[in-house]
């Protein structure tokens, strides 16, 4: 990406002075990731923006959360709906670390079982996964061994 195009994007999406900034989220799933990340629940100061130009993407999201600073398990649980977000950790306005998503071996309380027919779907017990697949997504659930693969996960 050029210089130009670098301050042109700069311009749709202010700077945080600290925090952390979510990128490459295919622009589809902004939503979800706000939602999965409990970021609608919080008080900080939060600006997006979906359908910007990518040249991976053709179309992606970003998220920047000032004075935020995510957990790996908290980042990776995004992995599920943006496997290729990155995140840059922010101090006075400067990048001072990347970090990519990455998948966890095991999913908890995230995601919904899509066997209608599992014991998650009809009591009060956490879900529990294992990835048994990256790509794509595919998940095994604890309880009811049902398969839940690419779009038909859920999140809770």
């Amino acid at each position: 990406m050029s210089d130009e195009k670098k301050k042109k994007l700069k311009l749709k999406v202010s700077a945080i002075k600290e925090g952390t900034v979510i990128d490459h989220i295919p622009a589809q799933n902004l939503f979800k990731v706000i939602s999965i990340l409990g970021l609608n629940k919080i008080p900080n100061q939060i600006t997006f923006g979906t359908n910007l130009e990518s040249e991976k993407l053709g179309s992606k999201a970003i998220i920047k959360v000032s004075d935020k600073f995510f957990e790996d398990d908290e980042i990776n649980k995004i992995a599920l709906i943006a496997p290729h977000a990155k995140l840059n950790i922010i101090r006075d306005y400067g990048v001072v670390e990347k970090k990519v998503v990455e998948i966890p071996k095991v999913i908890t309380g995230i995601v919904k079982c899509f066997n209608p027919k599992c014991i998650t779907n009809h009591e009060k017990i956490t879900t529990c996964f294992d990835v048994i697949s990256t790509s794509p997504i595919a998940l095994k659930c604890k309880y009811c061994e049902k398969h839940t693969v690419g779009e038909q996960i859920n999140m809770q």
